[in-house]
């Protein structure tokens, strides 16, 4: 029985803390700041919880102590005091940020850390980098590389097409901050919310746009062998275009708190909604130029008894499965570990990794 704490009680928080303790081998103590946050966590003979500021270096890592792994489903400025935390209590540390800053931090306290470090582990920062990398592998020459993720809801119902399924100050951040690409071969960055596309899959319209943190540590991984790399949020189309009006037009990206009020009191959350992962190569075979694409969409799901929106599923299974890779050995228990040197083969066998198992129709696309 190994004992980990999931810091942050929201909704991917409690999710991982059950998808953990369902498998009767770990233990979980779910930490934060807010009793009330606590008090809707199910009850579960595995799952703990307790009453923290992660800001409180003390008394965090009080909490660490003798741990087997911290896991940060808390908001991404808050990264850099738990993985200090993980690294003076001597624990593995796993978190979901999207934030590339706070990952290069992250990347700075592994270096003298005797444990595993793991940023990035959930769907987009995660999966997605774990499947572009498997499929980058199969060529001898790469040209592209191109990853689209999206979590939407299956029957939108208002402008912005658009209901909250995930942290309203993750979407915020990384509508606002620089996306890291490499064009023409060259490493830069590129405005969120620009260089818009559309695309159709099973018969579906979406519109796709630059946003930040998406490709994790996948641009230095690749810098060099690959021409065009890039990420982009998928969304329905129409969603860019008032975004942009309420962040730049209305100059509400120097107002955060004011947009984030906005819209959780105006957006519904949903439990009804679908995660797509597309991702296409191009490069060349054998003298051949080719492409594979990955397609996958992900719905809800009921596990032991519960609804579980697709968003909670894949972003939780995603860092479960890590962990749980770390945990049985398959990964290496020391030093800054990134998502793309994760086995996809690897992951998918894992038994958190299954949620993330391809519909019939869409394996045909991949």
């Amino acid at each position: 029985m190994k004992h980990v704490v999931v810091v942050g009680a929201g909704k991917i928080g409690s999710t991982i803390a059950n998808l953990l303790a369902g498998t009767e081998e770990y233990t979980v103590t779910i930490a934060d700041r807010q009793q009330d946050q606590l008090d809707r966590i199910d009850t579960h003979k595995l799952i703990r919880t307790a009453v923290v500021d992660v800001t409180d270096h003390a008394a965090l890592t009080k909490l660490l102590k003798g741990k087997f792994a911290v896991l940060s489903a808390a908001p991404f400025h808050l990264t850099t005091y738990i993985a200090k935390a993980a690294a003076e209590a001597g624990v593995h540390y796993l978190d979901l940020t999207e934030d590339v800053e706070s990952t290069r931090q992250v990347k700075e306290i592994a270096a003298t850390a005797q444990t595993a470090f793991i940023p990035q582990c959930g769907l987009a920062p995660g999966f997605i980098s774990i499947v572009a990398n498997d499929l980058a592998s199969r060529f001898d020459k790469l040209e592209s590389v191109r990853m689209r993720v999206g979590a939407l809801p299956q029957y939108p119902s208002n402008a912005l097409n658009y209901n909250l399924t995930w942290s309203t100050d993750g979407v915020i951040n990384e509508y606002i901050e620089p996306c890291e690409a490499i064009v023409d071969g060259e490493l830069t960055e590129v405005p969120a919310l620009e260089e818009r596309e559309e695309f159709s899959l099973d018969g579906v319209t979406y519109e796709a746009f630059n946003t930040s943190g998406g490709l994790g540590t996948l641009c230095e991984t690749l810098q060099g062998k690959v021409r065009t790399l890039n990420y982009r949020t998928i969304r329905y189309p129409g969603h860019a275009a008032i975004m942009k009006a309420l962040l730049n037009d209305l100059g509400l990206r120097h107002r955060r708190e004011v947009l984030k009020d906005i819209l959780e009191n105006a957006i519904p959350t949903t439990d009804q909604d679908v995660v797509i992962v597309f991702v296409t190569v191009n490069g060349y075979r054998k003298g051949r130029l080719v492409q594979e694409t990955y397609a996958n969409k992900i719905y809800s799901e009921m596990i032991s008894g519960k609804i579980y929106s697709a968003i909670q599923v894949t972003t939780a299974a995603s860092i479960c499965a890590v962990l749980d890779m770390v945990a049985k050995g398959t990964l290496p228990n020391k030093g800054f570990i990134k998502q793309e040197e994760i086995s996809l083969g690897t992951f998918l066998a894992n038994r958190f990794g299954k949620y993330y198992a391809e519909q019939p129709r869409m394996r045909a696309a991949s």
